[in-house]
């Protein structure tokens, strides 16, 4: 008499298969850039509640210093003074790089994934769309100073000892600035939203989402029209983000607007500190010319890349 067959295996978690180490990375380079990160539930939550904090918390104290450099005790003064916009400017680069230290720990990924996850960053792609957003951007200031000159605040053109210190804050630090913001809410915030969602378009969609919602409300504004623009913007530096495949675009938009804005403002101050009011009714239509820019931008980064697309095919 033959031995009996061995009973089957029951099904349990010891008989599922193990996971690929593909499957099991933190990394997914098929995916696209902006949902090309597998991270837990629960840590993009930590993400979304320890970033603002660690903005706030920097800004305060950064400004709390000056206030006590300066002698001032109102660091929520509109009018910033040469110091305190230095301040706010490298708490916010700051800010950045903790947000890239933080999801690099949780996550164990190589930081230059969040620069571009399927190439290597390209400067070449940085000069190329900076010299379109300036002439962008140049334009945008043209037209709203031909339009709706009430609305900039400007007086009159001068230049004095604090348009000087303000000038060269702008130029050597609102760069540290606007990366330091893209760093936040799209290199970091966005992907680790869109990794709550499997789906590629659903994916995307919510760390768009997401990211515009916290880039807009830490930008304080009460004023719809201005919160409405702020909200086009990081819309609009996230789509850059996902249709180049990098952050080459939002990082070369964000520098050039924010470094042309501040050095117009400050030589059309009057000799004085520009005010930087977010307040109710500052906002107003005229802000559709600066909407316009953005998405104008948006369409050069599609002609763009599929420019370099068919470039490439072609050498291919």
């Amino acid at each position: 008499m033959s031995a009996p067959d061995p009973a089957p295996a029951t099904a349990g978690p010891a008989a599922r298969p193990a996971r690929s180490p593909v499957d099991a990375s933190p990394l997914a380079t098929s995916r696209p850039f902006g949902a090309h990160l597998r991270m837990s539930w629960w840590k993009p939550l930590v993400l979304l509640v320890v970033l603002p904090v660690v903005l706030v918390v920097l800004q305060v104290l950064a400004l709390r210093l000056v206030g006590v450099v300066e002698g001032t005790d109102d660091p929520l003064d509109p009018q910033f003074t040469p110091l305190e916009a230095l301040a706010v400017n490298l708490a916010i680069g700051a800010t950045g790089l903790v947000a890239v230290l933080l999801l690099v720990w949780m996550t164990r990924v190589p930081w230059r994934a969040l620069l571009s996850s399927r190439r290597a960053f390209d400067r070449r792609r940085l000069a190329h769309y900076s010299i379109g957003a300036a002439l962008l951007v140049a334009a945008g200031v043209g037209v709203l100073a031909a339009v709706a000159p009430a609305a900039t605040g400007w007086t009159t053109f001068a230049i004095s000892g604090t348009t000087i210190a303000l000038l060269a804050v702008t130029v050597l630090t609102i760069p540290v600035q606007a990366v330091g913001e893209e760093l936040t809410y799209r290199a970091v915030v966005l992907p680790a939203a869109a990794s709550w969602v499997r789906p590629v378009r659903p994916a995307l969609a919510l760390g768009l989402v997401v990211s515009a919602v916290v880039f807009t409300v830490l930008h304080g504004s009460t004023d719809p029209w201005l919160a409405g623009y702020f909200t086009v913007v990081a819309l609009s530096t996230g789509l850059m983000m996902i249709l180049s495949g990098g952050l080459e675009a939002p990082i070369a938009f964000h520098v050039v607007n924010n470094v042309l804005a501040g050095i117009v403002n400050n030589v059309l101050a009057g000799g004085e500190t520009p005010t930087i009011d977010r307040a109710t009714d500052t906002g107003g239509p005229y802000l559709l010319i600066l909407v316009a820019v953005n998405i104008a931008m948006v369409a050069l980064v599609v002609l763009y890349e599929r420019r370099r697309r068919t470039a490439d095919h072609r050498v291919s």
